[in-house]
């Protein structure tokens, strides 16, 4: 419903704020906060980026599934209050971590936008499934190691991911929230035919200063995680590149000086 004060409808802005190092947030994203009359924003999006809308009224939309009576507010709802704010005339930004479109459920809010008439743009962000990885010296595809790559969740409301194809077919794994899952995760791909002594690469905190690695192989991946208290949100790299880690790499990602 269109407010008196607001005669034209606002637009609907997806931000995708990428992995966390303030640094690898897109010029694209900056000018979208910066124009923002609103920002509805997730749990895992660090709140510095915030200082680039100072103008927005901030609200805090986040998840908590793993911690019982914490902050949450539901998909529908989302939905309906990015619509409602836009139906104001406002300018909203729905603000995201890594990307809007890779298990961000930004194309549920595009759609909701879309099916009340809401004018929708998308601004992609660097998703931690590719920057991560890359952020320790692991290129999730190499020539004569692996050609191919799936990114999948360890987390869903649907269906499993079908682990068993998926050993079959990927060359390397990189699994999105799979931290609390990691032991079914392991059993199944190892029943499906992966290796015990496949390695993988679990990175906590990704791009922040405070990022973590844990290096290990598949049998004992779950035992892995909880021995060094590995901490989401978290990525886990299966599959033979992640031998390839570069020690000499820094981390955050470096800061290179200007002329």
């Amino acid at each position: 419903m269109t407010s008196p004060s607001h005669p034209s409808t606002g637009r609907v802005i997806l931000v995708g704020a990428g992995p966390g190092d303030l640094r690898l947030l897109t010029l694209a994203a900056v000018d979208a906060l910066a124009a923002a009359d609103v920002v509805f924003v997730d749990r895992l999006v660090n709140p510095v980026v915030l200082e680039h809308a100072q103008q927005a009224e901030i609200i805090q939309v986040g998840k908590t599934p793993y911690h019982p009576g914490g902050h949450s507010v539901t998909q529908h709802d989302i939905n309906e209050r990015i619509v409602e704010a836009a139906g104001e005339g406002k300018t909203v930004a729905r603000l995201k971590g890594g990307d809007p479109f890779l298990f961000g459920r930004g194309g549920e809010e595009a759609l909701a936008c879309q099916s009340a008439g809401i004018p929708v743009a998308i601004i992609p962000g660097i998703s931690s499934a590719l920057v991560v990885p890359a952020s320790v010296g692991i290129p999730v595809t190499h020539r004569g190691v692996a050609q191919a790559v799936t990114i999948v969740t360890g987390h869903s409301a649907d269906a499993d991911p079908d682990w068993q194809a998926l050993a079959r077919s990927a060359e390397t794994l990189v699994i999105l929230m799979g931290v609390k899952r990691s032991a079914e995760i392991a059993q199944a791909l190892l029943a499906a035919g992966r290796a015990e002594s496949t390695p993988i690469c679990a990175i906590s905190q990704g791009t922040h200063t405070t990022q973590a690695v844990v290096n290990g192989d598949l049998e004992q991946m779950a035992d892995s995680l909880v021995s060094n208290r590995v901490s989401v949100p978290a990525i886990i790299v299966v599959g033979d590149v992640s031998r390839l880690t570069l020690d000499t790499l820094e981390t955050p990602v470096k800061e290179f000086p200007h002329d």
